[in-house]
């Protein structure tokens, strides 16, 4: 027995002697599920701060009853006003709009007031594919082209909407885009400090030349035909913007 447990005790001895090739653990990576705070709640702390407050954004936002009434308050008045479907475009319905003279006139036409929050300085009639093209133009050109003058954009100034008229107000011809519905006359742009911008003066001179050169392309798109000062005489002091359709595309002067 007492060699039994001497041969024993020898192979433990060779046995923990040997080189010990065993994998050792890694340590895992942190995850959410093991940050734990004392109290034994979750600490989003360091994903919070390792991903740009991914988790704060799934918060929800808290606003006072008061704002809370006042902002469906506002989306109530934003939809009884709403034109063409689009809160953003307010005005009246108007429907059918009969001309005095052959191809005059229109079907669905709407009255806007405002577009995406900028005054018209008239109600203009039109229809509702002219009026969606006027708001992108607003949304994407007019608003940012102004933003850093004057407090921003607060109102268009036009020069003319619906008219049954034929082109350049001549006796004989084709019936203008204005006579179907379908194109506006822009003059100035009001700012929020109450300066005014104008095309015919600032065109080719002051701070404001880009800002209106860069409308006018921009429009270019929106609009199927985009005229200005340089088109011809008659747009020397506006902007002509309709959307009639062409083969070639739209046609900007």
């Amino acid at each position: 027995m007492k060699r039994l447990v001497a041969l024993l005790c020898l192979m433990a001895t060779v046995s923990c002697a040997g080189p010990d090739n065993s994998k050792r653990p890694e340590a895992r990576p942190q995850s959410a599920a093991n940050n734990f705070s004392a109290d034994e709640t979750i600490d989003r702390s360091a994903q919070e701060n390792k991903q740009g407050g991914f988790f704060k954004s799934l918060r929800p936002v808290f606003r006072s009853p008061k704002a809370a009434q006042d902002q469906r308050r506002k989306q109530k008045a934003l939809a009884a006003g709403a034109v063409c479907g689009d809160p953003s475009i307010q005005g009246e319905a108007v429907g059918r709009v009969p001309g005095r003279i052959s191809g005059c006139g229109l079907d669905g036409a709407v009255r806007v007031s405002s577009i995406s929050g900028v005054r018209l300085s008239t109600k203009s009639t039109m229809d509702c594919g002219t009026a969606r093209a006027l708001r992108t133009w607003v949304d994407r050109s007019a608003k940012p082209a102004l933003s850093s003058k004057g407090g921003g954009l607060r109102e268009i100034t036009v020069a003319a909407h619906y008219a049954c008229r034929r082109r350049n107000n001549s006796k004989t011809g084709k019936i203008s885009e204005h006579g179907k519905g379908r194109a506006i006359d822009i003059s100035g742009f009001r700012l929020a400090d109450g300066s005014e911008i104008t095309v015919l003066r600032n065109w080719t001179s002051g701070s404001s030349s880009k800002a209106l050169r860069r409308m006018h392309a921009e429009a270019c798109g929106p609009f199927g035909t985009v005229l200005g000062p340089q088109a011809n005489r008659f747009h020397l002091d506006h902007f002509h913007f309709d959307t009639a359709q062409y083969r070639s595309g739209s046609y900007c002067r």
